[in-house]
Order: C-alpha cells, then structure tokens, then sequence
C-alpha cells in the first residue's frame, strides 16, 4: 500500500476505534428502559448541544451544501437558518415543557392524552416511515468518497455496477459500526460519540475552507475577480420581479428555491416539525436534567447553524473558483462529489484522513441518532401496548435493542437503493430530496401537535374561567374537553382549510409538502366522526 494512503487509513481506523471505544464505554451499565432513552435524565447542556448539531449535519450536508454553494455560487441557502432559529424558540417554550410534565419517553405518548391512541398511532407510524426514508436516502452519501478513493487508487473511474457495490459495501460498514455503540449503549452512547463526531466534523470543514483559500493564487482578489463582487442578493432574495406587475411580479418566487419567505415561513414549519415533533431530535433534549437546560441546548443548536452553513457554502463557493484557476479534466459532473473529488486529490496526506473521518463522522452521527429514536418510538409505540403488553422492563430493554438492529438493516435496503437511483440519475440533488420526504407528511404531525398544545390551553383556559364561575371546576379538564366537546377536530379541520388555501402561495416555496393540509383535514374529519359517534 502507498505510504500516503496508509496514513490517511490509519487515521480513519483511529477515529473508528476512539467512536465505538467511547460510545461503548459512555453507555454501560443500561439496567432499563428509561436508562436506554433518557439516560436518567443526567446528560449535560453542552452535550446535547453537540449532539443536535452532529444529527442535523448529515453526510448529505457535509456534500450536499457545498453543492449548493458551487451550483448557484451564492449564499441563498442561509435564509433557511433563519427560520430555523425562530423555529427553535418556539418549539422551546411551547413543546418542550409539557414533555417533561407528561414524562414521556416517545413524544408521541402526548398525543394519547391529547387526542386518544389512534392519533398517537398515526403519528408515530408517520415518524417511524419518513425518518426511515430520510435517513436512509441520505446515508449512502458517506460512500461517495470510497467510490472516488477508488477511482484515484486505480486510476480509472468504475463503472455503474462497480460504483453501486462500493455504496453499498460502505453503507453496511457504517450501519454495522454505528449499530455496534447504538444497539449497546443507547442514547448516552449517541450523545457521547456526537460530541465526538460534530467536533471532528466542524473542525475538518474549517481546515478545509483555509486550505481552499490559500490554494486560490491571489486570494480574495482573485475570489472577487473570477466571482465578482458580493451583493445583498447573493444573501437575501425574494424572487419578486421589480419591473414586473400582479401575477408576473411574484410567480418568479416559484422559480427559486431560497427566498426569505421560504426562510422565514417555511424553513420556520419544516424546523417546528422536525425540532417539536420527530422523536429524532426532541428524545436528545429530554436527556437533560430540567426544562431551562434543554431549551438552552436547543436555541444555541439554531444559533450555531448560521456558522456551519456559511462554512459549508463558503466551501462550495470557493470550490468553483478554485477550479477555474486550476483546470481538472477529471472534475465530478455531480455537483456533490466535487468537495470530496477536492478532499482526495489536493488535500495533503493525514490531513485528507481527517477528512474523510469527517465525513464518517456526519455520516454515523445522523444515523445513530436515528436508529436510536426509531427503536425508542416502535417499543414505547407498539411494542408495550401491543406485541407484549405485559412486558417487565428487562423485556423491553431487549426489545428496543433488536429494534435498533432491525431498523439497521432497513437502513441498509433504503441507503441501497437511494444509491441506485443516484447512480442511474446522477444529476439528483441530495438536499432537495431530503426536504421533500419531510414536507410531505410532518406539516399534518406538526398541526396535530399545535392543536394539542396550542389550541387545547386557550380554549381549556375559557371553560375552566367558565367553570370557576359556576363554581363547577372540572377535576381533570383535558379528559372533559376531550369526551364533551368536538373542538379539537374542529379547529384541525379548520387549520388543514387554511393552509390548503394557502399552500401553493406560501409553504410550497421549499416543496413543504402539497397535501398534508389534506391529511390535516382527513384526521379531523375522522376524530370528529369518533366522537360524534360517541354521544350517540
């Protein structure tokens, strides 16, 4: 083996036996259930911090988002954090506290008390399916990198049939490695490791953007000359025609992808519903000791986003330029596997290990996460009250350990084919793909949960007033709102009718999903339906 690619594996060896190391250690001792998903409730601010990060950063991200800042050779993809930031703040004082009120260990056990268990059921089904596919699709990404270090060793690019055998034997070894410290460990094992791998991640992206721009002979001038000068539309955008008038004035907002509206109003429901309602990212915040602490890990998770991705997109924007002064006949026509076309081949040796353990790094991090919140959701779920109703808690330990290593294999067959699909459409964009599979189905979830959080306390707050002055309070509220009175499928009936009306002017800027305000209506339809059928 070459010297420099013995190196460069010795690396990436050295951080997979540090990651499983650590995940193993950090997560011993899990004696039940509630170890397992919350461990003990004793994980500290910082850690959850990181460990949001590191499962929202993707091996799609660490590809996908230079793609996009080399693709439109812009900044437009940052108005996303905006909302994402406003998003945070909401979930955080709206979601987060009646979780820990209601001790929940599947966040989809609120709605029980909400609305009843087929809500929560639906819900939980709607979780279990998206994330499996989301997860999935953007798994095999961490392979590109193998397909291209194989292509740099042989000097010749491998076929189709080759290429889709190296994404699927890195995507078992990954799904295999992770599983190892998630099956094991648990979520004190996931938060641990990510600490791990978002340090290693954000540290490899920094290191990446210095040497790309000292790479560039003259610098920022030669940047500016070749780019041209940076403007407020390069950051901002509305996608309004200012010549234009009525409809020709806005449809342009279609046309584009990142506007501030998209930020601001869809970027702001997608980030709601992945960050208050997906078991992927809220059992995290749960992990910490009290409410104060785990709103602190989330608002600063939406703050940091604004750093890491202009870091990425300043890696796609100086990816473009740096390959306009040095010609590449060999450069990817796939815009996702150019920052690592540039990892392999221009990144000094030990360095370029580094990388491709960043890579790794983004890659296992998500996909923990995931497998851990999947296996969490199917036992509280499904599991307890369904396959094995009279389970002892040493019962469901062992389930949600055999969940967590079906779901792995799951992961395995959607990674597979998402790769066949990219290899046989190569112009595929990961991130738009990733969206579209949460947009489809989180909008309903998300107005579901609003509906139980929101709608509930305000109407609840009247009947109690009401009640008070009769002098008739109700010893439980919730179960009197939920048996006398249908307002609850109601206003879902009446939100899905909205945002029906509006979802093509509004939330179909980022492709948010154009019939889940027809789910939305379709669950208060049949709630009302129930309920109705009740009094009779």
């Amino acid at each position: 083996m070459d010297s420099r690619l013995a190196i460069d594996s010795a690396v990436l060896l050295l951080y997979f036996v540090i990651i499983i190391s650590i995940g193993l250690y950090m997560g011993r001792k899990e004696e039940n259930l509630a170890d397992f998903v919350l461990g003990r409730r004793q994980i500290a601010w910082w850690a959850i911090l990181a460990s949001l990060i590191a499962a929202e950063t993707s091996a799609g991200t660490f590809f996908g988002t230079p793609g996009e800042g080399f693709t439109f050779r812009n900044y437009t993809y940052l108005q996303l954090a905006f909302g994402t930031i406003l998003a945070r703040i909401l979930v955080s004082y709206i979601f987060i506290k009646p979780y820990y009120d209601y001790k929940v260990y599947s966040i989809y056990e609120y709605l029980t008390a909400r609305f009843g268990v087929g809500t929560k059921n639906a819900a939980s089904a709607v979780f279990l399916f998206t994330r499996l596919l989301a997860s999935g699709a953007r798994l095999y990404v961490a392979a590109i990198a193998l397909a291209l270090g194989y292509e740099m060793i042989r000097g010749v690019r491998p076929d189709q049939t080759e290429t889709l055998f190296i994404y699927i034997g890195a995507t078992v070894a990954i799904v295999l490695l992770t599983a190892i410290y998630t099956t094991l460990g648990g979520i004190k094992a996931v938060i641990w490791t990510d600490v791990i791998q978002a340090s290693i991640m954000i540290g490899s992206a920094l290191v990446a953007l210095g040497l790309l721009y000292f790479s560039i002979p003259g610098g920022w001038h030669e940047i500016v000359q070749r780019h041209g000068g940076f403007h407020f539309s390069d950051f901002i955008t509305t996608g309004l025609s200012p010549a234009k008038t009525g409809w020709d004035k806005i449809k342009g907002m279609f046309a584009i992808e990142y506007t501030i509206f998209a930020g601001l109003i869809g970027s702001t429901f997608m980030t709601m519903s992945t960050h208050g309602t997906d078991q992927d990212m809220v059992q995290r915040m749960l992990t910490a000791p009290d409410v104060r602490r785990s709103r602190r890990s989330l608002i600063l998770s939406g703050l940091a986003d604004i750093p890491i991705a202009f870091t990425f997109l300043s890696i796609g924007v100086l990816l473009w330029v740096f390959y306009q002064t040095h010609q590449d006949p060999a450069l990817p026509k796939t815009p996702n596997e150019i920052f690592c076309h540039y990892i392999l081949y221009e990144m000094p040796v030990g360095i370029r290990g580094l990388l491709i353990a960043g890579i790794f790094a983004t890659a296992m991090g998500s996909l923990s996460t995931a497998l851990n919140a999947l296996a969490t959701s199917f036992t509280r779920d499904w599991y307890e009250p369904y396959i094995n109703p009279a389970s002892t808690s040493g019962q469901s330990l062992r389930a949600v350990r055999w969940a967590t290593v079906g779901f792995s294999v799951l992961m395995i067959v959607v990674a597979s084919t998402t790769a066949y699909l990219v290899i046989v459409y190569p112009n595929v964009r990961i991130i738009p793909i990733v969206l579209g599979i949460y947009g489809y189905t989180y909008g309903s979830v998300l107005g579901i949960f609003l509906a139980g959080f929101i709608f509930y306390c305000a109407f609840e707050a009247m009947r109690t007033a009401q009640a008070r002055n009769l002098g008739e309070v109700p010893a439980d509220p919730l179960e009197s709102w939920s048996k006398d009175r249908p307002i609850g499928p109601i206003i879902l009936i009446g939100l899905g009718a909205l945002l029906l009306l509006n979802n093509f002017h509004v939330l179909d800027f980022i492709r948010l999903g154009q019939f889940w305000p027809l789910i939305l209506i379709g669950a208060g339809l049949y709630m009302f339906r129930n309920k109705m059928g009740g009094r009779s």
